[in-house]
């Protein structure tokens, strides 16, 4: 008999894995009503939308789970054990912004042969793989996210796919003051009919606690101080990671590692590529924590690195991202001759002000 979520979220408190928390409990019990609704569903779910479109039976519909907190609260965490807790295999775990990515993917590549709704065979591949997505950190930024995610939802839930999903937003914070916001009302009011919504109201905030007191800027760059980023990078992830597939404005950004809202890159892939403001923006909306490796010494030999260093810590500054870095040296002395040291001094002065033990815990509601 396989294990409930509550069986693996208590073992991991009796392993001292972890400590117990009321509203973790909370959210638990939500995500095994999840996964007894989907065990106890019949007729068996159609594979794809043949049931729909095909004069098959149309599957019963279960009712799924948007759970939303703030961050560090555990709620990624608590993902992972359900989909563990979920038989089977036709399950996927997947960030919302990667997921996005692949449904623009597949809609391109149904335009190119002719069809006239590029959005029907997009679900109607997902729906033919899984009967459920996990999704990691919902979130619209996008207008072109926005204007499709609402028929999307539409055909996947009436394909039989459950969708639990996580969320640092109330739903009716979703794609707040995003352009034509009032056509993407309805998607709001659908994932209330079909998503149980709950929050996740932990008085702690288990990643800002876990890096209190530690050191956040390792210099010089050697073995030592990658194996002491490395190390870090364990503990927050398990060590897990894939990467994260950013569009914007046509132009996909790349981080290399992600995983629970951490993201890791080295210097050089997001500071020596020819990327700009608004792709660090949407870096900065896309992760809680960056682990940036190998930050070198800043000067006239890699100006142009330079500033798309001062411009990305700007973004996550203003995101109140935390930042852990290994560089050359400490901030003060990362650019101290040619023509933008001076300019540089703020920058300096933020990445100071990031190592605070609280930094990030007054992020914003939009965070």
């Amino acid at each position: 008999m396989s294990q409930t979520v509550t069986d693996i979220y208590r073992a991991r408190i009796d392993e001292g894995t972890l400590k117990p928390d009321p509203a973790q409990a909370l959210a638990v019990e939500k995500l095994d009503a999840v996964r007894a609704r989907m065990e106890a569903r019949k007729p068996a779910r159609r594979s794809g939308l043949r049931g729909l479109f095909g004069g098959g039976s149309t599957p019963e519909p279960v009712t799924g789970l948007y759970l939303w907190g703030g961050v560090g609260r555990g709620k990624s965490m608590l993902m992972d054990l359900f989909v563990d807790a979920i038989p089977g295999t036709r399950k996927r775990r997947v960030h919302f912004h990667a997921f996005m990515q692949e449904i623009h993917t597949a809609m391109h590549e149904a335009r190119k042969r002719g069809v006239d709704d590029a959005i029907k065979p997009a679900a109607e591949a997902v729906a033919a793989e899984v009967d459920l997505l996990a999704f990691d950190e919902m979130q619209i930024t996008d207008i072109t996210d926005a204007m499709i995610v609402g028929r999307l939802f539409e055909q996947l839930f009436a394909a039989g796919v459950v969708i639990v999903t996580t969320s640092n937003r109330v739903p009716d914070d979703l794609y707040k003051n995003g352009l034509n916001r009032q056509l993407f009302v309805p998607f709001i009011d659908l994932l209330k009919q079909r998503m149980e919504v709950h929050e996740l109201g932990s008085e702690n905030d288990y990643r800002q606690n876990r890096l209190a007191g530690e050191q956040v800027w390792f210099t010089p760059v050697n073995a030592e101080t990658r194996a002491r980023m490395d190390a870090i990078w364990t503990d927050l992830t398990g060590g897990d990671a894939e990467p994260l597939l950013l569009q914007v404005k046509g132009r996909k950004v790349t981080l290399p590692a992600y995983r629970n809202g951490c993201g890791r890159a080295p210097f050089y892939a997001l500071c020596g590529q020819p990327l700009g403001a608004a792709d660090y923006l949407a870096l900065a909306e896309a992760v809680k924590l960056l682990m940036l490796d190998g930050v070198p010494r800043l000067g006239r030999s890699n100006f142009n690195e330079a500033k798309r260093f001062v411009t990305l810590i700007d973004a996550l500054y203003e995101a109140r991202v935390r930042v852990i870095c290994s560089a050359a040296d400490l901030p003060e002395s990362l650019y101290i001759e040619g023509e933008g040291s001076f300019e540089f001094e703020r920058t300096a002065s933020r990445l100071r002000e990031m190592q605070d033990a609280d930094w990030g815990s007054g992020a914003p509601e939009a965070r």
